[in-house]
Order: C-alpha cells, then sequence, then structure tokens
C-alpha cells in the first residue's frame, strides 16, 4: 500500500461552483493520457482551483471536448478500461426492483380477496345456520345443505383460482429477489464489498496492468484460527470478524477494494501497489489489529490475523491470484512467528 494509509472518513467533497471554470485552447497533448493529465492539470493550477479529484474530474471531461476527434479516441479507448458499466447495472438493477415491488403488489392484492372471500364464507355458513335452526321441515332443510354446498363449491373454485395465481406470483417475485441478489456488489453483513465485486475488480486490474505495466497487489485477511479455536463461541467470532472489517474499511485508501471473500476471509485489492508496499501494508494492519482488545465477558481478548499477500500480473488468472494469496495465508501459519507471508506469481 503506497504510502500512508489514511482515514475513509475524510470528507472529498468540492465546493466549487461550476460557473466559474475556465477552458482556453491548448496544444493538443502528445496523444497519451499522462500527457492529457499532465494538461489537465496545468490548467487546474492556472485558474487557481484546488486539483481535487472533483475538479480533476471536471476539467477532464471539459478540456477533452476541445481535443480532435483522433485524441479524444486515443484517450477514451484507455478509459474503457476503466469502465464497469455500473449505470447500467443499476438501470438493470432498478428495473427489477420494480417488478419485485410490483409482484409484491399483486400478492398483496390476492391476499386481500383471499382474506374478503373467506370472510364471506364465514357469513354464508352463519346465515345457512341460523336458517336450519328455524326450519323443522326435512325437505327445507335438504334445500338449505343444497344451497350450502353450492356456496361452498362456489367459493372453493374461486379460492383454487386465487391461490394458483399467489403461487404463480410468489414464485416469479422469488426468481427476481434471487436474481438481484445474484447482482449485487455489497456485503451487507460486514458493510463492504462482497466476492462478486471483488473477482471482477482483479480481472479489470489485470487489463490495466496488461496495458500500462505497473504494480498492483492482492491481500487475504482472516482471524488467526488459533484465536478461533482458543475463543471457541460462534458467535464471539462473529463480532470479532466484524471488528476486524470495519478495521480493515478505516484503514484502507480511496483507491484500495475491500471485500468479503467467503467464510470469514477477507481481500483488499491494492493498486499501483508493489510487493514491498503491500508488505508494508500488511505489517500496519496486524499491528492497527493487534493493538485491538475484544471482551468476551470478563476476558480480555487481543485479536489476531493472518495475512497472505501475491502480486497480480497479466500473466495469471483472476482464480490463481486469489488462490496465491490464500496459500500465502497458509504458509504464515506455518511459521508460527509470521502474521503475513509472500507468494508471488511471477515467480
Amino acid at each position: 500500500m503506497a504510502g500512508a494509509l489514511r482515514s475513509r472518513g475524510r470528507s472529498t467533497k468540492d465546493t466549487t461552483p461550476f460557473t466559474e471554470i475556465k477552458t482556453k485552447k491548448t496544444l493538443e497533448p502528445e496523444g497519451d493520457l499522462e500527457a492529457y493529465s499532465k494538461e489537465v492539470l496545468k490548467a487546474l493550477i492556472k485558474d487557481g482551483l484546488p486539483p481535487t479529484p472533483n475538479n480533476f474530474s471536471l476539467y477532464f471531461d471539459r478540456l477533452l471536448d476541445e481535443k480532435s476527434q483522433n485524441v479524444k479516441k486515443q484517450i477514451v479507448s484507455i478509459l474503457e478500461l476503466e469502465e464497469s458499466n455500473e449505470d447500467e447495472n443499476s438501470i438493470v438493477l432498478e428495473q427489477s426492483l420494480k417488478k419485485g415491488f410490483s409482484s409484491i403488489k399483486n400478492i398483496l392484492g390476492i391476499t386481500a380477496n383471499l382474506y374478503k372471500n373467506m370472510s364471506l364464507m364465514t357469513k354464508i355458513l352463519d346465515k345457512r345456520k341460523e336458517e336450519l335452526q328455524g326450519n323443522k321441515d326435512l325437505e327445507g332443510a335438504r334445500s338449505i345443505v343444497v344451497s350450502l354446498e353450492g356456496d361452498i363449491s362456489k367459493l372453493n373454485g374461486i379460492l383454487k383460482t386465487q391461490s394458483t395465481n399467489m403461487k404463480t406470483m410468489y414464485d416469479d417475485t422469488a426468481k427476481i429477489v434471487k436474481n438481484i441478489e445474484n447482482e449485487t456488489i455489497f456485503d451487507n453483513q460486514y458493510g463492504v464489498y462482497n466476492k462478486r465485486y471483488l473477482l471482477t475488480k482483479v480481472e479489470q486490474e489485470i487489463e490495466l496492468i496488461d496495458k500500462f505495466k505497473h504494480k498492483s497487489s492482492l491481500i487475504m485477511i482472516e482471524l488467526a484460527r488459533d484465536l478461533k479455536e482458543s475463543v471457541a463461541n460462534d458467535k464471539a467470532v462473529m463480532l470479532m470478524t466484524k471488528t476486524m472489517a470495519r478495521l480493515l474499511l478505516k484503514t484502507s485508501r480511496r483507491s484500495d477494494t475491500v471485500a468479503h471473500y467467503g467464510n470469514g476471509a477477507f481481500a483488499m485489492l491494492l493498486k499501483h501497489t508493489d510487493i514491498e508496499s503491500a508488505k508494508k501494508a500488511s505489517e500496519r494492519l496486524c499491528d492497527l489489529v493487534s493493538n485491538s482488545n475484544f471482551f468476551l465477558g470478563d476476558r480480555e481478548i487481543q485479536l489476531k490475523i493472518s495475512i497472505g499477500v501475491t502480486d497480480i500480473t497479466e500473466n495469471n488468472s483472476v482464480e490463481e491470484i486469489v488462490v496465491s494469496s490464500m496459500d500465502g495465508i497458509q504458509k504464515a501459519y506455518e511459521n508460527p512467528n509470521m502474521d503475513y507471508a509472500v507468494l508471488l506469481r511471477n515467480t
């Protein structure tokens, strides 16, 4: 993790009004992203604006409009490598949610009708009961019973139809909810990204590394196994794991991706971070977590984690990189004095 870890709690909100932006014709950049980025930064400084992410993004788009089609094409082709179609995914997710709400509304309508018909049947039964009690004639009683049988048969047909409709609506709603669940990128249990999002980001990073040849790393983190065995309390282990997740999120950079990989194991994608910086980041994480204590009844427990570190290369698949980081954890366990271990993919 290059540079110092910093808190996500720091506000990056920029209040620069849009009306203050000035743009001037400048020389065409050399055709690459680095030259154009320098031009954007120069324009920001010239106009007296702080080079915050919001200002830089705004100037980046504004100045690009003034470039030739050839330059635009070159820069856009590079930017497409980082695109994740988040807007399109949001639209699809919103459409699915609307379908789900519509199905739930229909289920509630059918349920209301079922309740209404059941109430009607109760009233019919009470009415026929009163008729039977007031009628001593056998033929009259038979006539009432026949009428009651007809009422029940008619209502039974209505209820069967409504029950079938409800089952269909329920099945449709369950499918929609399942699809939404499969498309989510957030782990509600731990408040970080989920495995699906992590694998997508690692795959994107592999493509970027292949294009720009920079260094990035992946670290896998879990509560130390000896700690979990000593506690032997599932609820307590869950609370400790949530505490660890909050610490990981708190100390991560804006460019890092913190995700729950599964079964209490977490991963951090460290972009533009070589192995040496990733090792230093692992040391800081281990120190931070070890300085956090957890109370179980009257027992004070010192938290401890194990970390596997690996590099991300263009020559390996996402699965190979993830497995390498997990093997790093196993390697750390082989040495009682190690809290983390490095397993490289490019050697």
